[in-house]
Order: structure tokens, then sequence, then C-alpha cells
């Protein structure tokens, strides 16, 4: 399984997704700052290193779960090798262009993918997968979702949420899609 991006919901999820029966591999290109401790799974010891490798080593020490990481931006150029033998992808990064290769790729390759995403205002999450997800463009590019802890209960909420539809497809093929409102 291979979560790609593992920011506020994906390295909640992946970390909850820790006693699946599945191999996980992670994905980031971003490093870990002192502002995303508070609305992300990483500890004070990762700032400044790479989210995958930190979430990576986390796992590892917190849980004994070995898993793989990979420090890059997924690309189009590069997700065919990132996801190679990944036989489902989970879509949690924030951008639109990243969520196209993903989608693309999954598309292309025949391999089941979910995403998940919240709202900026944090009013709502949704969990969808691949054959009904429609990527939107965020309203300025590079816009933060979760910046200073904002929305912290929510984030759990929905990366809790994307971690059961990820387990029920694991456990018995049901792609089952998921709205999380805040109200």
């Amino acid at each position: 399984m291979l979560v790609c991006g593992v920011g506020a919901l994906g390295s909640h999820a992946a970390t909850l997704c820790r006693t699946l029966p599945v191999e996980l591999a992670l994905v980031d290109f971003d490093r870990v700052e002192s502002r995303n401790l508070l609305s992300q799974a990483f500890t004070r010891p990762g700032v400044g290193k790479n989210k995958a490798e930190v979430l990576r080593l986390q796992l590892r020490n917190f849980y004994g779960v070995e898993s793989t990481a990979y420090p890059v931006r997924l690309t189009r150029a590069n997700i065919a090798e990132v996801a190679a033998g990944a036989e489902l992808l989970v879509d949690c990064l924030d951008n639109v262009d990243g969520r196209l290769v993903v989608l693309e790729h999954a598309r292309s390759t025949g391999v089941p993918s979910v995403h998940a995403g919240m709202s900026a205002d944090g009013t709502f999450g949704l969990v969808r997968w691949g054959e009904r997800f429609v990527p939107d463009a965020e309203d300025e590019p590079g816009q933060p979702t979760c910046e200073g802890g904002e929305h912290l209960p929510f984030i759990g909420l929905v990366a809790a949420t994307l971690a059961g539809v990820v387990r029920d497809f694991v456990r018995t093929g049901e792609k089952r899609d998921a709205l999380v409102t805040s109200a």
C-alpha cells in the first residue's frame, strides 16, 4: 500500500493502518516543520527531516512496523517506479497536480486508488475511490489546509475514516466512499 502524501491526513492514516496485513510504503518530498507538529503525526526530533523518512522511522521505533520511504515528489516521470508493486494507492496529497498523477497512474495500471482530502475551512472531508473521484483545484496553489493545528480533531476524524475505508477494502474488497462533516 503506497500512501501518497504523509502530511496531516496521510501521516495519521498511515499510523492507523499500521496493523493491517499490508506492506506500507510512504511517499512525500516535504520536510517536517515545527508548525506541522500540531496537526501531523510527527515528533520534535523529526523537524527538518523528510516526512516520509521520519514517519518510516516512527512506525518502526514506536510500533515495530517496517515500511519503505520514498522522499520524492510524485510526478508522471517517477510514479511507475515508486508505485511498482503497490496493490493500493492512498492519495492524501494536497494539490491537484499530484492527485492527477496518482489518479492517472491508477487508471492506466488498474491499481485501485482511494483519495482523501478536506476543505480548507475544515467543514467537510471526503474519502472517494478512484472510479468516482474528480480532483478539485485548490483556491490558491499550495494553499495550506491544516496550519497551526487548525481543525485538529477533524483531521483525526477524516484520517480515521480513511483508515476504516482502507481496512474494509483490505479485508473484503469493499470500496466504500465517505463524506465527513464537522457539523
